[in-house]
């Protein structure tokens, strides 16, 4: 049985959300309300599966501080998908496994 997303569902996912993806959720909301077909939540977030963050978004997103979301890479529990310049990015993917084994671990 496939599982229904709430209203509620989805207020909790877009205060996880860092504040340039709540953005480009609204925008996305905005110009798509009222027209006549209806969005799933696959065609409105499907675009982040495969997105990258940086670390500032990344640690936004698992709600720690920089220097806490730092010592999880430095201690290997987070790896960088990729590396632009010096800025290190992050896979929304294992972002997601991540934050949520840290919720199970914190109960």
């Amino acid at each position: 049985m496939a599982h229904t997303m709430t209203a509620e569902d989805l207020f909790q996912d877009l205060k996880q959300m860092p504040t340039t993806e709540r953005q480009k959720f609204f925008v996305i909301l905005s110009t798509n309300a009222f027209r006549d077909d209806d969005m799933s939540h696959e065609e409105l977030f499907g675009h982040l599966a495969s997105d990258n963050f940086t670390a500032q978004e990344a640690g936004e997103y698992l709600e720690v501080s920089m220097s806490t979301f730092r010592r999880f890479v430095a201690r290997g529990k987070l790896n960088p998908s990729s590396t632009v310049g010096r800025n290190q990015m992050f896979a929304v993917a294992d972002l997601k496994a991540f934050k949520k084994a840290l919720k199970i671990a914190n109960g």
